[in-house]
């Protein structure tokens, strides 16, 4: 009865919605407000004077709906962010009346039994009616699958493509890769004509497995394989055969492969096949992964299980071919391994051609220079720069996307978001410009670096600057490469020492980058004598969970030792090239403070044609002399000039 004397006064009383303009220019000003009742600090209730209820516009509030007679009120409401900015307003739209005349303001606090109420029978509803589909599905003999079959958890969640439900994509959609979809294409045609191989004596491959980079089109090749197959294809993740229930991996890997026997020939496909296929036993794995394992090998007796001749094919893919069981990639399981590589020039440019299909472009638009300013970008990459360009495009309201709108999206893909309302002082920016310009100048004069494209101490994403490279796309490196690369890297922060006498923390990056490149070269490559041919790289992965490293501790201090010779080389290497151009080092930076972004013409002009690089090159130049004063880390006076490593060879600066 309380709940029922609570709600009726409100549902007999018309309450119409206003907001605060309306409220102050048609009823404040005009005097026509009785009181103000501000409820539970968030909405405010409005009393309008009973004479004023007979204008017209108060019409639909003057009476109640249901009973005779005239609305008491409350007669509007409106909603408010905050009590102190509403007292404010208030406060200044009745800044000419008395206190007398100003409206009277109360808060109440006020609380829906009703509304709570119901919450908590809904709840409880809520909470009997899953416990009772909890008795009913564990009461024997429900459900299809009986006891053991508890909310159908151990059914497969595959999503069925087939004639009635087919993707629209198709291989003329998957551009480049033609490699990968010639293997493909094969597999389809495996099932829709067997006969044509069997004859032969030939076997159906049971399992194709994509590896490649995340971007590179391995879900989007299985899409076309969706649509082009003419039978059934069973899509789902890795990661829903997981579950918490002991058991339900290895019950959903059976139903799978139930379904799709029993409309044979047909295709599964797993994407992240990696989330169950990891490798078992692990040193790192402490128990815990038996779920994980029994779905595992569930997967395992399943593919070796069934004869070639039912027609079903596993497809998967995952970017993490390392850490996969070696059972499951052996021949009888994964007939074929297809790796996804990241498109080259002519694979970029069938790409371009599918994104750019459905822009509509002007005539600047060069899809061999789009494709020549992508190198190691993805074919995620490429769509999202032809997204991003068309968004710009529109943002500046063009009426088609230009060459200028393509170049700012790559920017925005590979730089981040400029900030150019970002506050830095004149000298972080004095700063910032000779530390951009020192990598400029460095690139710039060594040949096996990047090429430079441009130089930008515009703020984008966490960058403060940022230089652009263009980098070739070559399958080997050479000693003198990654030498040049490293000094390049440590352009900036060589010219703010020669500059400044001081160094900064904006070499962070570069820091990481060079140390990064250093070890590499010492502990993978095989590219330092102390070392020797030696590599201590796992390409299987294994070493990835363990505790120990694959050699002892003194070789470890040894690799230490060399990476910090090799990078102090190339960084005396760096100062002295900086020393030499130190004019032209500071007309490159003044250039960038006065219009923030350069290119490489630009610096032709200030530095000279660019040096090519010449692959034949045998000898480089000796190793510059430590510097006497103590300008550089006590990491260059240990030990002599024997104990650093020999002259990599790589040319001579300009």
């Amino acid at each position: 009865m309380a709940l029922l004397f609570t709600w009726i006064p409100g549902s007999m009383v018309s309450v119409k919605e206003t907001n605060w303009l309306k409220f102050e220019q048609e009823m404040l000003r005009s005097e026509e407000v009785l009181k103000v009742d501000v409820i539970n600090n968030v909405k405010v209730e409005v009393y309008i004077k009973p004479d004023k209820l007979n204008d017209p516009r108060h019409s639909e509030v003057a009476e109640r709906p249901f009973l005779n007679g005239p609305n008491p009120g409350p007669h509007y409401y409106f909603n408010i962010g905050s009590v102190e900015v509403f007292r404010n307003d208030m406060d200044l739209a009745q800044a000419n009346r008395s206190d007398s005349e100003k409206i009277p303001v109360t808060y109440t606090p006020r609380k829906n039994w009703l509304g709570d109420s119901l919450g908590w029978i809904i709840m409880l509803a809520i909470i009997i009616g899953f416990w009772f589909i909890i008795l009913r599905r564990m009461s024997p003999g429900a459900g299809a699958g009986g006891g053991s079959s508890i909310f159908n958890f151990g059914q497969s969640k595959a999503t069925v493509f087939d004639k009635d439900n087919r993707s629209t994509v198709s291989f003329k959609d998957v551009a480049g890769l033609d490699e990968a979809k010639t293997e493909v294409k094969e597999i389809v045609d495996f099932l829709k004509n067997p006969q044509h191989y069997t004859r032969l004596g030939a076997k159906i491959p049971k399992g194709v497995i994509l590896v490649g980079p995340p971007g590179t089109g391995k879900t989007l090749l299985a899409k076309a394989v969706a649509g082009e197959a003419q039978v059934p294809f069973f899509s789902l993740s890795g990661s829903e055969f997981v579950e918490m229930f002991v058991g339900v991996g290895a019950s959903r890997v059976r139903d799978l492969f139930k379904k799709a026997k029993d409309k044979a020939p047909s295709i599964i496909f797993i994407d992240e096949i990696d989330a169950i296929g990891r490798s078992r036993g692990r040193a790192a794995s402490f128990g815990g992964n038996d779920e994980r394992e029994s779905t595992l090998n569930q997967m395992l007796t399943e593919m070796d299980g069934f004869g070639t001749n039912t027609g079903v094919i596993v497809l998967a893919a995952t970017n993490r071919a390392d850490v996969l069981d070696k059972a499951l990639l052996r021949p009888g399981r994964f007939d074929r391994h297809i790796y996804l590589d990241h498109p080259n020039l002519t694979e970029r440019k069938e790409i371009f051609k599918v994104h750019l299909r459905p822009l509509k472009l002007n005539g600047e638009v060069d899809i061999d220079f789009l494709a020549g300013q992508t190198p190691g970008f993805s074919g995620a990459d490429i769509a999202n720069v032809c997204n991003e360009a068309a968004l710009i495009s529109a943002r500046k309201k063009r009426k088609a996307v230009e060459k200028q709108d393509f170049i700012d999206a790559m920017d925005r893909v590979i730089g981040g978001l400029e900030k150019k309302s970002k506050i830095i002082t004149p000298k972080e920016k004095e700063v910032i410009a000779y530390h951009e310009a020192g990598h400029a100048t460095v690139s710039w004069l060594l040949p096996n670096a990047d090429p430079l494209v441009k130089v930008s101490i515009v703020p984008r994403g966490k960058a403060l600057g940022a230089a652009w490279y263009l980098p070739e796309e070559k399958q080997i490196y050479t000693t003198s490469q990654f030498f040049d690369r490293m000094c390049a890297a440590l352009g900036g922060r060589a010219a703010e020492e020669v500059v400044f006498s001081e160094i900064s923390s904006g070499a962070l990056d570069d820091l990481e980058k060079v140390t990064k490149q250093a070890y590499t070269m010492v502990a993978y490559y095989g590219l330092n004598e102390k070392i020797g041919n030696l590599s201590y790289y796992d390409s299987s992965g294994s070493s990835e969970n363990s505790f120990q490293k694959p050699y002892s501790d003194e070789t470890a201090q040894l690799i230490d030792e060399e990476v910090r010779a090799l990078i102090e080389q190339a960084y005396v290497q760096t100062i002295k090239i900086l020393h030499e151009n130190r004019e032209g080092l500071n007309k490159i930076a003044e250039m960038l403070l006065e219009r923030e972004v350069i290119f490489k013409e630009d610096v032709e002009k200030i530095l000279g044609k660019r040096i090519v690089s010449s692959t034949n090159r045998t000898q480089g130049p000796p190793i510059p002399e430590k510097k006497k004063e103590n300008d550089y880390s006590d990491e260059t006076d240990k030990g002599d000039d024997d104990d650093k490593i020999k002259p990599i060879k790589r040319s001579g600066s300009a």
